[in-house]
């Protein structure tokens, strides 16, 4: 459990593939791959599936991704670019999450496809390959055309919220599903449901299952995620499991509705929501009625993403009042205590979510941060600065408190751990 994406990433892509569609009986296959050393057989064995997931009839440009989760449950994401016009469609994997950045590079390698000189598109991938990653909030930058082009990039800054309408994919999942249809998607993610969106554009099916994710930051869907279902993995749709899938309509329609039993669906062409369940209306009053009023005319900017933020904040944000600090040892979260010092009306759903891997991975996610010296430094602990700032002189007070015990206990630990370091190499020599 834990974050599904990986750290210290060394290369801007893994590996670039052109496939053929698939030919009377035959299946799509790779016709070429860069760099040549890629070896991740299992890999390469799925992108074909994911690059042609069901029968496609598109007459524009579409791009769209996917997701390849490993036996560590670390994510590779899969950007595509579909061309009617071309007989090929492009890939490109990557362990970052950076769409609007790989649709560009998508962009780029189909114009040097065609290229007259036959090997202006690998030296350009050889050229990104081997570029080195700069830091979060500078740019990406290589030259390529013998100097004559630049390819450039803004690297995202770590726990950036996605805005409208840079974010392509929050815009296109604000466009085709309005704010009650997301706020029950929210609000099915917090109950670990089985969802399924579905679509006939595969650009708006991954968009919605990409948001649906990123709007429950802090926290980081734990379960089956699949933006794109392939033909091939229908069977995933019977797994009991909680899932998220986005599902395109020529799969959906080979979908025996009864098989796959209580499931949250919703279809993204005609912004219609299908739930056994009442999900919404479960989460704490007081809660539902703030996201309404924070998503009213707030289309622009990080607007919706912050909106679920501050949901979140008034949700788990007491989480701080549960942790124990003790002189030389490790923070640590106290369930009871959590449940506790929360207010009555949010306790049962509260203890609903002790349960959910979502919150646990959030809890690991900050004791760790807290444990190795990080600090808070990412957009949820900011809203909740402001959020506590901002309300009843209490939980003001609360916050000094725990800061002040923070520094001190902090200072503490840190201390001992460099002690016990320091004792260490010393022992060692």
């Amino acid at each position: 459990m834990g974050s599904r994406i990986r750290e210290n990433v060394k290369h801007f892509f893994e590996c670039f593939c052109e496939l053929v569609p698939p030919c009377q009986d035959k299946e799509p296959w790779i016709i070429q791959q860069f760099p040549d050393k890629y070896k991740d057989e299992e890999v390469l064995k799925s992108v074909p599936k994911f690059a042609y997931p069901c029968k496609l009839e598109n007459d524009v440009i579409e791009h769209y991704s996917f997701v390849l989760t490993d036996l560590e449950s670390k994510w590779t994401f899969g950007f595509c670019r579909h061309d009617p016009k071309a007989e090929t469609a492009i890939v490109v994997l990557s362990y970052l999450p950076w769409h609007q950045a790989f649709y560009k590079f998508l962009d780029t390698t189909a114009v040097l496809m065609h290229s007259s000189r036959t090997e202006d598109l690998r030296e350009f991938l050889t050229a990104v390959y081997n570029a080195k990653l700069g830091e979060p909030g500078k740019k990406f930058t290589v030259s390529f055309n013998r100097g004559e082009s630049i390819f450039s990039i803004d690297i995202p800054r770590p726990f950036q919220l996605p805005s409208i309408p840079e974010n392509r994919n929050l815009t296109e999942y604000f466009n085709a599903v309005d704010a009650q249809n997301m706020m029950i998607i929210f609000a099915s993610m917090l109950y670990e449901r089985r969802i399924i969106f579905v679509s006939k554009k595969l650009q708006r099916l991954s968009a919605c299952a990409q948001s649906a994710n990123d709007i429950i930051y802090p926290m980081i869907w734990q379960h089956i995620f699949i933006p794109v279902l392939p033909m091939s993995l229908i069977d995933y749709l019977l797994a009991p499991i909680p899932f998220l899938i986005g599902v395109p309509e020529e799969v959906f329609k080979q979908v025996h509705r009864i098989e796959i039993g209580d499931v949250v669906i919703l279809d993204a062409d005609t912004n219609t929501i299908d739930t056994p369940f009442d999900d919404l209306n479960n989460l704490p009053q007081e809660v539902i009625t703030s996201l309404k009023k924070q998503l009213r005319n707030k289309s622009l900017g990080d607007g919706v993403s912050r909106a679920f933020l501050r949901a979140l904040v008034q949700l788990i944000g007491g989480y701080r009042d549960a942790l124990r600090f003790e002189p030389g040892q490790k923070v640590t979260f106290d369930k009871e205590k959590f449940i506790e010092t929360r207010p009555v009306s949010l306790q049962p759903f509260l203890r609903q979510m002790l349960q959910l891997q979502i919150f646990q991975q959030f809890i690991e996610e900050r004791l760790m941060m807290l444990n190795t010296g990080q600090g808070f430094s990412d957009e949820f602990e900011y809203e909740l600065e402001r959020y506590s700032a901002k309300s009843g002189s209490k939980l003001k007070q609360q916050y000094r408190e725990w800061t002040s015990t923070m520094r001190k206990e902090g200072t503490a630990f840190f201390k001992s751990v460099k002690d016990k370091v320091s004792v260490t190499h010393l022992d060692s020599q």
